[in-house]
């Protein structure tokens, strides 16, 4: 690889603290040398062809697909044609998934690679580019989907566990007083009295939704409430709890399907 090609190649951090190591990186030939993680690293390549040498044979990853790295095997990269390849990556404790599963065996993924679609959804909302962040109940909501799916794919089955109505109803109500300030599983743990996991499994069994998913309908129906009130989206993203207007536009567009300026456009008029 020439001087000229190897000046091409880059690395971004995530800077914002999390549970997860988050990368974006972009290698134009010879990506890294054989090496292992004590962590699972996950991710997707998002051009061209990124080939790794990975438990015994040589695996090619292209945009669609998720790599699952298993904690502890070698592996390298380089580029898998003359385009070079850019990817994102996430590393994550398997003790945090073993939190979340509750004991049972590491998920694993054959070859490295799958085209299941139920894992690159699960992957889509942590694998943000480095420079975008999210909050800490987002962080857990996405990663106890992700460890779930990576155990089903992976072949693991589960048994049907009680739920605990009153304390998921507790978190549930707390939710509806405090949905604009800043929430985190472990306060819906301490106000429910259940451990987060279990409250988190427990949420989605009786109401259908997630906590975080939970937190952020509420905000955009308050946020409703305000715009057709006369605030502008501004104000009604800042009172309403979002870190600041894109943030709630974002949500807006994949909630209801269309931006709040468009959504204020139909409802001007028509005041509440």
């Amino acid at each position: 690889m020439s001087n000229a090609k190897a000046n091409k190649d880059w690395v971004r951090l995530a800077q914002q603290p999390g549970k997860i190591e988050r990368i974006e990186a972009y290698f134009s030939g010879h990506g890294y040398e054989p090496h292992r993680h004590d962590t699972y690293a996950i991710g997707r390549t998002l051009s061209g062809v990124q080939s790794f040498h990975y438990r015994g044979s040589k695996q090619h990853s292209l945009p669609g697909g998720t790599m699952v790295l298993h904690p502890d095997e070698i592996h390298d990269g380089e580029a898998g044609t003359n385009d070079g390849f850019q990817y994102r990556m996430l590393y994550i404790d398997p003790a945090l998934i073993q939190k979340i599963l509750g004991g049972k065996p590491l998920p694993f993924i054959p070859g490295g690679i799958s085209s299941d679609p139920r894992l690159f959804a699960a992957t889509e909302p942590l694998l943000k580019a480095p420079e975008e962040s999210f909050d800490t109940l987002e962080e857990d909501d996405a990663l106890y989907d992700l460890a779930h799916t990576l155990a089903v794919v992976g072949g693991q089955r589960f048994r049907r566990n009680r739920v605990d109505y009153q304390s998921a109803e507790r978190a549930r109500e707390y939710i509806h007083t405090e949905f604009i300030h800043n929430i985190t599983l472990d306060t819906l743990s301490a106000v429910s009295g259940r451990d987060r996991w279990s409250l988190s499994r427990d949420f989605r069994a009786l109401y259908g939704t997630s906590p975080y998913r939970y937190v952020t309908m509420r905000r955009l129906v308050y946020c409703r409430r305000l715009i057709q009130a006369g605030l502008s989206l501004a104000e009604a993203a800042a009172a309403a709890g979002f870190s600041d207007q894109s943030h709630m536009t974002r949500q807006f567009i994949k909630t209801l399907g269309m931006s709040p300026g468009r959504w204020q456009k139909f409802i001007k008029g028509h005041p509440a």
